[in-house]
């Protein structure tokens, strides 16, 4: 008996250690990953395993770092510019110990920016990955775990125009997070708007290339889509090879959108 036991504790475990991604909401929509361009893809990869307890994932030419809530897919290849000059200012993260992470990003030579006490009423700061990659940690002393992605952040003119058309597309509500009022919510992932008075620039061969919502079904999301109006940059594929179903398309700001089906079992 204790021997079954213990093989159902090893099975849930391995469960929870492979599985990454929030679970889909009634729509089979949840959050997958920011894909970025980056000039050199082992000193990321490093990055992301030793400071945010990654899990680098590669299938065929792919690779990713599995992380709580999201993956980050890289693409070696310099990018044209940094996420702070496009509509994708940023990505975030929750950190368990704010000094801790930041005593260690400081020790191996990486910048801190501004730290300040955030909309939610926790301490945040900014930190700057190579490539101009702009990321936001949070704390929050009750995580279940050291470190999990948070939310991504768009900074554009017009930001509610484009908050109407990501609940619109993926069926989402409006939810303010602490003080800003222009959030909505996927599973595992807040996605927050800001308003700028400079015109920013389409992600696609920026540091952050594009950002990415997986379905349980994507092949009939795509078929909403269309009926929609929705153009496809690219249109519903299979690719076995990596174990991907995909599709991309791009929103009314210039954010280039990946949809798959199967970056769970990553």
């Amino acid at each position: 008996m204790k021997f079954l036991s213990s093989l159902l504790c090893l099975a849930l475990l391995s469960s929870l250690a492979s599985a990454q991604l929030a679970s889909p909401n009634p729509a089979g929509l949840t959050y997958g990953h920011v894909h970025l361009n980056v000039s050199d893809i082992e000193l990321h990869k490093q990055i992301w395993v030793e400071h945010f307890n990654g899990v680098v994932v590669e299938k065929g030419p792919l690779t990713a770092v599995r992380l709580p809530n999201m993956l980050v897919a890289l693409t070696a290849k310099a990018p044209t510019m940094g996420t702070q000059a496009t509509v994708m200012d940023h990505f975030g993260f929750k950190v368990r110990n704010m000094d801790a992470f930041l005593a260690k990003w400081r020790a191996a030579g990486l910048e801190v920016g501004r730290i300040f006490i955030g909309a939610e009423g926790q301490t945040n700061a900014y930190i700057m990955l190579p490539d101009d990659v702009y990321v936001e940690m949070q704390e929050d002393q009750g995580l279940s775990e050291e470190i999990t992605g948070y939310h991504i952040h768009f900074i554009l003119p017009d930001a509610e125009e484009l908050l109407a058309w990501y609940t619109d597309i993926f069926s989402l509500e409006v939810k303010p997070r602490g003080s800003i009022a222009t959030t909505t919510n996927a599973p595992g992932m807040n996605i927050s708007f800001g308003n700028s008075n400079t015109p920013r620039l389409p992600t696609k061969g920026a540091s952050l290339d594009h950002i990415g919502f997986e379905f349980d079904d994507l092949e009939a999301f795509c078929k909403q889509l269309e009926a929609k109006g929705i153009v496809f940059d690219v249109p519903f594929r299979d690719i076995p090879s990596i174990g991907l179903k995909i599709a991309y398309i791009t929103d009314p700001a210039g954010t280039y959108i990946e949809l798959t089906q199967g970056y769970d079992e990553f």
